[in-house]
Parts: structure tokens; C-alpha cells; sequence
């Protein structure tokens, strides 16, 4: 029998595996533990756009990491120029401004993990 913790949408889940016959077919059920609580830090929401967030919305298209901020509140884009880099499945992905506008808002850091659909930016 193997312990081991896994983590999945933030629960952290203790599991005992218990290994099966060489054909693939499980001796023994999963044993699933309880979900403990995720540290506060993955549990915490990130902070609302501060006031003076635009009315375009910046969006992940994929869940990831933020790899690079590809530009600064103020900065004027045009549409389609790179915003946002995250990387997924170790590809670097630009986020890009859907029309031409300026950045408002800056919603994420470095390093941060977000979800697929999650507002990176807004834009004026």
C-alpha cells in the first residue's frame, strides 16, 4: 500500500493506493480520506480590481501560470497585441487585448496560477 497527498481544485486529499495485479485490474478500491483544508494562500480570492478598472475584461484562455506581464497600467495596446504571457503544459501563451484600447487594471502577478477564464487585465 502507497500514501500519497494529492491536490485537486485546491482540496488536498490524503489517498492509500493499494497496488494491483500486473494485468491493470485494481486489487482493491482507492480509499479516499477526507479533504483537509487547502492553505490560505490557494484558498484566498484575489483582490477586485482596484476602482479604476476598465470596462474590457483581459481573460485566460487556459488555466496556467503567469509567466510575463507583457505590459503596464497605462499603456496604450492595439487589438491583439500581447497583454498577458501564462504558460500551460510548458507553452507560453500571450493573452491579447481583444480591441484597441489602454490598460486600466493589471490583476495578476508573476507566478501566479490562474484558471481558464480568469480576468488578467481590464482595458479602457
Amino acid at each position: 500500500m502507497k500514501n500519497y497527498t494529492i491536490t485537486v481544485n485546491g482540496n488536498v486529499y490524503d489517498v492509500v493506493v493499494e497496488e494491483g495485479a500486473s494485468t491493470g485490474a485494481v486489487a482493491a478500491p482507492v480509499k479516499k480520506a477526507a479533504p483537509k483544508a487547502a492553505p490560505a494562500a490557494a484558498a484566498a480570492p484575489k483582490a477586485a480590481p482596484a476602482a479604476g478598472a476598465g470596462s474590457v475584461e483581459v481573460k485566460a484562455g487556459a488555466a496556467g501560470k503567469v509567466f510575463k506581464l507583457d505590459t503596464k497600467v497605462g499603456d496604450t495596446v492595439k487589438k491583439g497585441d500581447p497583454v498577458v504571457t501564462i504558460e500551460a503544459m510548458k507553452m507560453e501563451i500571450p493573452v491579447v487585448a481583444p480591441q484597441d484600447g489602454t490598460v486600466a487594471s493589471i490583476n495578476v502577478a508573476v507566478g501566479d496560477t490562474i484558471e481558464s477564464g480568469a480576468v488578467l487585465a481590464t482595458m479602457n
